[in-house]
Formats: C-alpha cells, structure tokens, sequence
C-alpha cells in the first residue's frame, strides 16, 4: 500500500518483498537491536547512559531510547531523591552505579530549593559515549503515547527529529490513524524514513485484531512484548498477541488486499536493578541491512527482512519468491530441542468473526471469534530446519520457532525462548 510506503520510507510507490534472486552491491548482515526502551527522561528507574550500556554491553548494534511524549534533548535535571526512590525496594543505588561506571567527574550536580539535582544526559552525550559506526547505532526514538477514553494508545516512532504530541482521536482507530499520521508528515518534511509501530496491543486490552486490520497506515505491531503487565496470552475473553496477528492479517489480505502487518519483539525495558518489572533482554528484533544505519535498517524491515526473537537465533530464514518456498534453520543451543511451525491462512477458510458477548448478551469491544482455519498449522517440524514449499492457496505463511529451553528471564508464567518471522506468499494478492 502506497501510504505505507510513504510512512516507511518518505517516498512515494511500493517496495517489493525481496528474493533471492535480487542483486546485492554490499552482502547484507544481521543486526541485533531493541526499539521499546525507557530511561529516568520518564518512567525507567535508571540513567541513559547506564541503560545504553547494558545493550552495548550485550551484543546489541542498534537501540532506540523511547521515552514517553519526550526526545532527551537539552539540560533536563531531577532530584537526587527521586531517582533513588525509582529503585523500590532495592539495594542498589543508581546513583552510585552511575559514578562507579563513568567516574564521578562526569556527574552533573546542583541545589534547588535545598535539594540535590543529578543533570540526566541528552541523547547527543549519550551517542559520543557508544556510538561507533558499522558497530552500535542510537535511533532517536519515542513512544508516543495516546488514549481513547481507557484505551491505550502506544506508538512507537524511530529515526525522529522532533517530538510528536500526541493527536488523539474520537475513537481508538481514529487516534492510531492521528498518530501514524503525524510520523508520516514527520517523514516528508524530514525526506528520510521514520518507522512507526504499534505497542502492547493488549495492554490494558486496548486494541483488537480489527483495529489493527482496519488502520491501513500501520505497518508494524509488538508480537512479542516484555513487560508482564502487556497480557500477551490473552485470556479466555481476548485473543494473545499472536492469535490478533493472523486474525489481522487474514482481514489485511484476504478481505480488503492490502500488505500485511509485521511483528516486531520488544523489551518495553524500565527497570534495571534486578527486582523484576520490565527488564532488558526478553525481545529484540534482528535485521538483515546492507549497513548499520537507520535509512537501511528501515529498508530492510519494510521488506519484510527481519525476524523477531524472544530467545531464539536463525542461522538461515530465505524465502524464494520464484520457488515459492520459505527456508528456517535455527542456531541449537546446547540441551534445547526445537518445533518450527509454519502457520498461516488458506483460501476458502471463513474471515467472519463472531463477536463475544457477555452473560447478559451484550457485545463486547473484543477480537472476534474465528476459525481454526485462521492462523492455522500448515506444517510443522520437529528439529533445526525446515522448509515449508507454498501451494499457491496460502493467504500467508510465517514460520514461528519455539524451543523447549524456559526463558531465563520470563515475562510470563511457563514462558519458553521463541522466535518470529514475518509473513511471506501475500505479494500477488495485495493492491
């Protein structure tokens, strides 16, 4: 879809789903990056550069700071204090974690109004300390955060160079339609790619698998998010992240011929001193870019050539447009067996959904209910690879990699390492 293009990449017209037969001037390589991440600049519990560290630190090449409704820009102080109350129970002091890490020379301090004040580091400061080209990349990024009502509305804008107020909306489709709306004029007045994704579909059950259909602007959501409190599974009422994708894009395809939306995985990180909440390094996305810049990490997400990961590594994710096959092979780890499952939707299957109600028959604002047939089984594998060759009846097809190896730092109960790629097969039937 055009207007997908111009989000994405601040061009007009579509980009192609890349095969293997496409030339190549610079062989691409994978880069491993998180896109959801708060600092003290809102709700995180620790400073900028610490947060950057511990990515850097842990094999990370990109990473977007996202803070809510604000770009960490200018001097910006806060109380010593406050700081230090946002370790909750805790031992550690993030003050002194700070001056044991980068010196106390480096440590801003003054006195207002009897209180002590800590200078927090805008993002500039922050990229002379790590960023190394071809090595680690800071994206200017944040998280635009909306509501309708006491629906959430959370999205994500990276590659930005002034913030986005919120736009609200009457309605919770009409503020993701504001928003995405605003990136993209972001992007024609900057001439250079933004990307924008929907986060925590489920938080608070805001967004139903309808409302990502419908919204033809969005192009990426979180399949995977870290925080515990995002209710990823669902319940016996909302359908899981996962369910919601394959419902979407079974309407994106099959009823109204546009592209599809990809998932992304995301640590939604706030909390850095070991006492739980949202930790770093649950999920992440690797991308396969021709270099570590955000214009061609964008590119390559917009072509779909990206996987997301909640633990899981791929050695190999190819599809062959021209043979109509879509190759996984998983990187073991020791003691870790592997399922790699290729779900999608075929033709014929039924894209009504019934809606739920509750004991008094009343309808609620939930995903529908829908087949089996949607997001179903097509092929599955027990072991490190697979292919899954296309009949020509797929709506679309991803592969979803689970391992037997619990998580080591679950979000939720009996969580295990996984990993996601995007949708392919669906290029034929889209406008």
């Amino acid at each position: 879809m055009r207007s997908i293009a111009i989000l994405l990449l601040a061009v007009a017209g579509f980009i192609a789903f890349p095969t293997a037969s496409e030339p190549t001037s610079v062989q691409p390589r994978w880069y491993k990056g998180n896109t959801h991440t708060h600092t003290l600049w809102s709700d995180g519990n620790d400073f900028p550069e610490m947060v950057v560290d511990w990515y850097h630190k842990n094999g990370y090449q990109f990473l977007g700071l996202s803070d809510h409704n604000i770009l960490s820009r200018g001097d910006r102080w806060m109380e010593t204090a406050a700081i230090r109350g946002r370790v909750k129970g805790g031992t550690q002091d993030p003050v002194a974690r700070l001056r044991a890490r980068f010196g106390d020379a480096t440590v801003k301090v003054r006195t207002r109004d009897g209180r002590e004040q800590i200078r927090l580091r805008p993002l500039d400061e922050v990229r002379r300390l790590f960023e190394k080209p071809g090595a680690f990349l800071l994206v200017e990024a944040e998280e635009i955060t909306d509501s309708f009502k006491s629906k959430q509305v959370h999205i994500n804008a990276l590659n930005l160079d002034a913030v986005i107020k919120p736009r609200h909306g009457d309605g919770v489709r009409e503020t993701m339609r504001n928003n995405l709306a605003a990136v993209a004029e972001q992007a024609r007045e900057l001439g250079r790619p933004l990307l924008a994704h929907l986060n925590h579909a489920n938080f608070h059950y805001s967004i139903t698998a309808e409302d990502i259909a419908h919204v033809s602007q969005l192009g990426y959501f979180e399949v995977y998010n870290g925080h515990p409190a995002v209710n990823h599974e669902g319940d016996d009422i909302h359908a899981g992240d996962e369910r919601a994708w394959d419902i979407a894009n079974t309407i994106r395809i099959g009823d109204l011929k546009a592209r599809p939306v990809y998932g992304v995985a995301t640590d939604d990180s706030h909390a850095y001193h070991g006492l739980g909440g949202s930790t770093p390094g649950r999920g992440w996305i690797q991308v396969r870019a021709s270099s570590l810049t955000a214009a061609e990490l964008i590119a390559a997400m917009d072509k779909g050539d990206f996987y997301s990961s909640s633990g899981v590594e791929l050695t190999e994710m190819e599809y062959d447009g021209d043979g109509k096959a879509l190759t996984i092979e998983v990187k073991p780890t020791a003691g870790a067996t592997y399922t790699i499952r290729f779900i999608g939707t075929l033709e014929g299957i039924s894209r009504t959904g019934v809606p739920v109600v509750n004991e008094n028959g009343a309808v609620l604002r939930v995903t529908r209910r829908y087949a089996d047939g949607v997001g179903a089984v097509l092929h599955e594998v027990s072991g490190t690879r697979a292919t899954y060759r296309l009949s020509g009846k797929e709506l679309f097809v991803r592969a979803h990699v689970v391992s037997s190896r619990p998580h080591p730092n679950a979000s939720f109960k009996g969580q295990v390492e996984e990993a996601w790629t995007q949708p392919v097969g669906w290029e034929r039937r889209v406008r």
